[in-house]
């Protein structure tokens, strides 16, 4: 990086980065964990896992929002030096960084099933469709203020989340149209060729 610029991560794409890996481990730890009759029984463990996982979904997403709102209305432009990480970096490294929580969640979530069937699994799948969720926020955010927030990566934490934390000074804008990704942190949809 010449001349004191950064390296940034956007911020929607750190958010949703452990929505597809929570989803997946999530929905197969349920599907395995129906297999097992459990303490409860199958019926109560998927009404318990249902409630669960709509708890999970809607406290994922509006955790912190507050946080992400205040540091999104201060956000400063990014500098011409500034290094735009690519999507697919941003998730690779907070993949590898969650990689050991990702495995313990997924273990966690089969071992309860022969308490509770299939509840740690939608548990699972609700926290990823919560980061979902609060990437689509993020998204919808970007596209009415007509620029797309990033954050530095050393203000990242050392497993490359956390970009609301307290190490988290003030976000970064840019163009909407900068980056590989879409607002909201999805891949971008590359216009067809006529």
């Amino acid at each position: 990086m010449a001349r004191g610029g950064q390296g940034l991560a956007r911020v929607a794409v750190v958010v949703r980065a452990g929505a597809a890996p929570m989803w997946w481990l999530g929905v197969i730890a349920a599907g395995i964990g129906v297999l097992v009759p459990g303490l409860t029984g199958r019926r109560i463990g998927v009404l318990a896992g249902a409630a669960l996982f709509i708890i999970a979904a809607v406290v994922v997403a509006y955790v912190r929002r507050k946080r992400y709102t205040r540091l999104a209305g201060a956000a400063a432009r990014a500098g011409k030096h500034d290094v735009l990480q690519d999507r697919a970096v941003t998730s690779r490294n907070w993949r590898r960084g969650h990689r050991w929580w990702l495995l313990l969640a997924f273990l966690a979530a089969l071992g309860s099933a022969f308490a509770v069937p299939a509840a740690g699994g939608l548990l699972l799948a609700g926290c990823g469709v919560g980061l979902w969720l609060k990437a689509a926020w993020l998204g919808r955010r970007e596209r009415a203020g007509d620029a797309l927030l990033w954050v530095r990566v050393d203000w990242l934490d050392r497993r490359a989340g956390r970009p609301a934390g307290k190490a988290v000074k003030a976000y970064r804008g840019t163009g909407i149209a900068a980056g590989d990704a879409a607002p909201g942190g999805a891949r971008r949809k590359t216009a067809a060729l006529v």
